[in-house]
């Protein structure tokens, strides 16, 4: 799987001196050079990595702390990037969210490379962990504000528990994408969840008389 065209994410080091994003290109892509060629995450040191990618270590520890963080670079730019959301409306925000979610469920269902660096993640707790802070938890504070700013302005009822929508919006995706490698992931399935589960927690309008 190439890196070409992939940038940094925003959010990541910036310690030292400027960035170069070729060499950190370079470093990416030599990461996943050795996954490619069978090196499990774990016997991947930085000194391999520099190695791969023809830079010193000192280039590597320039923009990352560790091969925690380093790794967690080269999934993020091996997935698809996450999205600008349009902030028209719940709904609107919410199909975004689920495409990306769905996108990322296609992309991993299509590379064996992909899939194998998520499970090797997960048996790394460490590994894991530095995941799940830097990428899956924006991505869960995202969908918390996109519902808060919904409820502030009367697009949910006051009483919805966030916390459970969320989980009734994102765990249908999930489901399928995860824990269902064999379910079909339509184009229209982030619409159809969405619309389904708004149909419950919208406010209801008063009767006519």
């Amino acid at each position: 799987m190439s890196l070409v065209g992939s940038r940094p994410r925003p959010g990541g080091p910036a310690r030292g001196r400027p960035r170069s994003e070729a060499v950190e290109r370079a470093i990416l892509e030599g990461v996943m050079k050795l996954l490619e060629d069978g090196v499990p995450l774990a016997e991947l040191s930085i000194e391999r990595v520099a190695r791969t990618a023809g830079v010193g270590k000192a280039t590597i520890y320039r923009r990352w702390s560790g091969k925690e963080e380093l790794f967690v670079d080269v999934v993020r730019a091996a997935e698809p990037p996450d999205p600008e959301l349009p902030g028209t409306s719940l709904r609107d925000d919410l199909v975004v969210l689920l495409e990306s979610l769905r996108r990322r469920g296609l992309a991993t269902r299509s590379s064996a490379l992909l899939h194998n660096v998520y499970a090797q993640m997960k048996s790394s707790p460490k590994i894991w962990a530095a995941y799940h802070t830097a990428v899956i938890e924006p991505r869960r504070v995202l969908t918390m504000e996109v519902l808060r700013r919904a409820q502030r302005n009367g697009e949910l009822r006051p009483d919805v528990d966030l916390e459970l929508a969320n989980d009734m919006f994102v765990g249908p995706m999930l489901v399928r994408a995860v824990m269902r490698p064999d379910a079909d992931l339509p184009e229209h399935l982030p619409e159809h969840i969405v619309d389904t589960v708004l149909q419950g927690l919208r406010p209801v309008s008063p009767a006519a008389t």
